[in-house]
């Protein structure tokens, strides 16, 4: 079951359940889009194809809030707030050690075969610049919760920049050595601000982590 946080004509936001792809891969498994598709096709009885606009991405095993564009209008002014810098991305995540408060620069280069990145040397060909800020909330058992603000969008930019410091996210089976099978990564989309498509009004839609490594954390208020 996807939790709804909004609808309208133009928008759907959800959240992403950590573990399922936002749309179909060569694993088959059901994705997100599909699901939302088939969501409204049976709640508003539309016939034949539904259309819903993939205007952003999180990574399979990551969750978060997430929206759609409901309309081919909405998902072009979406998609044009996103490469403004208009969609403000909001994470919170748990990570191994006690990573630096503040802003966090690195030149990030992805390697399509493994689909990873990592830092690399500014300049270095195929590279580019990734920024985040990250405010420290609470430290337990070695772990630290953090609040992540996000200034630019690049493929699996948190869990590369903490994990080249030294502090993994908690979970992170492709960036973490530390982590074990079973383990959920600790990254979370908690909120999403962006100009509603039509009016231009700034609205943003908001959740919570539950369960897992982050019980540990659940008493403190971020």
């Amino acid at each position: 079951m996807i939790s709804v946080l909004y609808e309208d004509n133009h928008l759907l936001v959800v959240v992403k359940p950590a573990g399922i792809p936002v749309q179909a891969d060569a694993s088959r498994d059901p994705d997100l889009l599909t699901l939302l598709k088939a969501y409204i096709a049976e709640k508003y009885h539309k016939p034949g194809a539904v259309y819903l606009g993939l205007v952003h991405r999180l990574d399979r095993p990551v969750g978060g809030v997430m929206v759609f564009a409901r309309t081919s209008k909405a998902a072009a002014r979406l998609s044009d707030a996103v490469r403004r810098g208009w969609m403000d991305k909001e994470y919170l995540c748990v990570a191994c050690g006690a990573p630096p408060e503040g802003r966090y620069e690195d030149w990030l280069r992805k390697d399509a075969a493994s689909n990873t990145s990592r830092v690399v040397p500014e300049g270095t060909p195929g590279a580019k610049d990734a920024a985040l800020v990250l405010t420290p909330l609470d430290r337990r058992d070695g772990l630290s919760l953090c609040r992540v603000r996000l200034l630019t969008g690049r493929s699996h930019q948190i869990r590369v920049q903490l994990a080249s410091r030294g502090t993994p996210l908690w979970g992170d089976a492709r960036y973490n050595p530390q982590a074990r099978p079973g383990q959920d990564i600790a990254l979370f989309c908690q909120s999403l601000t962006f100009p509603h498509p039509v009016g231009g009004e700034p609205v943003t839609f908001s959740a919570r982590p539950q369960g897992g490594v982050w019980e540990l954390f659940a008493r403190e208020d971020t």
